[in-house]
């Protein structure tokens, strides 16, 4: 029975930190794989999760700089580019072969508002390629080791930039129609979603068990590097000297608090049974209505919920289905 896209009350807010979420949470014997994992939210999973006790695999394409990153911590590092398929088949081959279980997959990678169209080796648009179709080929490959942990979760970090487009099937590579930083990053985003949804159709028979999170507006992780410079102060996510404004009601966080939800979907006892939902401020999100303000505008900051277009099960599995001709 699919998981209501409805909060469950979990008792923690927007301030709560990803060390508050997984207080009292023994990971000893579990495995996690965090992408993006040497920086910004994915530092900030990998450190409590290790902190927990669970073994944690960081796919890197810059082993070096990763190493740098995570010096402190107790990770392994792995090489793996998320737009070198090769890459991607050669991870998961290796991690596969070692027979582990793989209790968490957190798909925490990703980039924002390339400003020019850039396309990956196969062609495809570079932000969807990167922020969706790696993931799902690195997700799909590693569903073996997925199944085995019989009780396994997979995190998608979407964001609340999914308001800004739904998957334009007929043109998802901007081949016909003029490109856009920002709904390329929105379809991206909503692709995150859609594949949350599909996945978890997928796997509740097995165990395997799907969420998408909104981690908050973060504004120290590098993601927002390619922003034209007036619009961070125009949104009023950075102050006058440029330093980024931490409000959780308004969804401006801190990292350790945008890790937060990733780390509340990947660990949370109060999740078991559940999946296929999109979460923020560590509890699952309400639907919210498409007429109210998109997160570009400004005033979407801190309005909480998931548009409908990114949860439809139709879109879910059309979107499945052209991810596997893509690849």
């Amino acid at each position: 029975m699919p998981t209501p896209q409805s909060p469950i009350h979990s008792g923690f807010d927007a301030r709560s930190t990803a060390d508050d979420v997984i207080a009292g949470i023994d990971l000893s014997g579990k495995t996690a794989i965090v992408t993006g994992g040497y920086s910004g939210l994915g530092r900030e999973t990998v450190r409590v999760l290790a902190a927990a006790g669970a073994r944690v695999i960081v796919p890197a394409r810059d082993v070096a700089r990763a190493g740098a990153a995570l010096a402190g911590i107790d990770a392994e590092i792995w090489a793996m580019d998320l737009l070198d398929p090769a890459s991607i088949d050669t991870f998961a081959a290796r991690f596969l072969e070692g027979g582990t279980p793989l209790d968490m997959l957190i798909n925490s990678a990703g980039i924002m508002a390339l400003p020019e169209l850039t396309r990956d080796a196969r062609g495809h648009e570079m932000q969807f390629a990167t922020n969706h179709l790696g993931h799902f080929q690195l997700t799909t490959r590693l569903w073996p080791a997925l199944v085995a942990a019989k009780g396994a979760r997979a995190v998608s970090v979407s964001s609340m930039g999914h308001r800004l487009s739904p998957i334009v099937f007929d043109d998802i590579d901007f081949e016909r129609r003029p490109y856009s930083p920002w709904t390329s990053y929105g379809q991206s985003k909503t692709a995150n979603v859609l594949f949350a949804v599909a996945l978890d159709a997928r796997g509740q028979a097995e165990g395997v068990r799907a969420f998408a999170v909104h981690p908050g507006t973060i504004m120290d992780t590098g993601l927002a590097k390619h922003m034209p410079p007036e619009m961070p102060k125009r949104l009023g996510v950075v102050d006058e000297g440029g330093r980024p404004v931490i409000d959780p009601a308004r969804g401006l966080k801190t990292a350790v608090q945008g890790a937060a939800t990733q780390v509340w979907c990947a660990t949370s006892p109060a999740l078991d049974g559940m999946g296929g939902v999109y979460c923020e401020n560590a509890d699952i999100s309400p639907v919210m209505a498409e007429s109210d303000a998109a997160p570009a505008a400004g005033d979407g900051l801190g309005k909480v919920g998931v548009w409908p277009h990114a949860i439809d099960p139709a879109a879910a599995e059309r979107l499945w289905t052209v991810s596997e001709s893509m690849l």
